[in-house]
């Protein structure tokens, strides 16, 4: 395996530190793949980055409160307005939204207009959404390259994103349609999680890379 250094990197490769996520497994993809990715809650690393990767695993509110108690949501959002490639995965890409209904109203970062919201229980037996789920490709995105129609991918989550704006990029269907990836710019999401789903996880990975 061909280890890259961050510090010597061409792609430097930021995953952001807020204290909630799945952040070596994270970490541990990308190394597999050849690439050393730096696990930071520095603004000059989220800033100096040339893909940022926002991680998540719990709730939507205490997720914001620490981002903004440790001061790394303004230095999230002028990193995405400076181009800097995005990748926001789970909560991740709800964190993104304008708001969530997760434990009462939330505002998220507001950069993606929309909102998140709690799959209908009256309609969803099984909360939250959990395993393996095919994926349904709307638009061919180089994120997707390479990777099939329909194929596979490990999802964990009772809450979904809606956006108000054209960028869903693929569905999942679990008791109804959802999105699954938002794309706008430099900006790309999913709902699930590509470190799990093996194959098809690393292949996304590594394209997202290659931007």
């Amino acid at each position: 395996m061909n280890k890259v250094q961050f510090e010597n990197s061409e792609k430097k490769i930021a995953i952001i530190d807020y204290g909630m996520g799945n952040l070596k497994n994270v970490r541990n993809a990308f190394i597999f793949l050849g690439y050393d990715a730096k696990i930071t809650g520095n603004y000059k690393d989220i800033e100096n980055a040339t893909h940022l990767i926002l991680p998540g695993v719990g709730g939507f509110k205490d997720a914001m409160s620490t981002l903004k108690r440790k001061g790394l949501a303004e230095p999230v959002k002028d990193a995405i307005s400076a181009g800097n490639n995005f990748l926001g995965i789970c909560l991740g890409m709800q964190l993104l939204f304008e708001t969530s209904e997760e434990f009462g109203y939330s505002e998220g970062l507001g950069i993606l207009k929309g909102k998140v919201i709690k799959f209908d229980e009256s309609v969803v037996p099984l909360m939250p959404h959990i395993g393996w789920n095919n994926m349904e490709i709307l638009k061919q995105i180089n994120e997707f390259n390479g990777i099939k129609n329909n194929v596979f991918f490990y999802f964990l989550h009772s809450y979904y994103c809606v956006p108000e704006e054209n960028i869903t990029v693929a569905f999942c269907d679990y008791y109804g349609k959802f999105s699954a990836c938002v794309k706008k710019d430099n900006i790309f999401a999913c709902q699930f999680h590509p470190e799990k789903s093996h194959t098809a996880g690393l292949a996304l990975l590594k394209n997202f890379i290659g931007n």
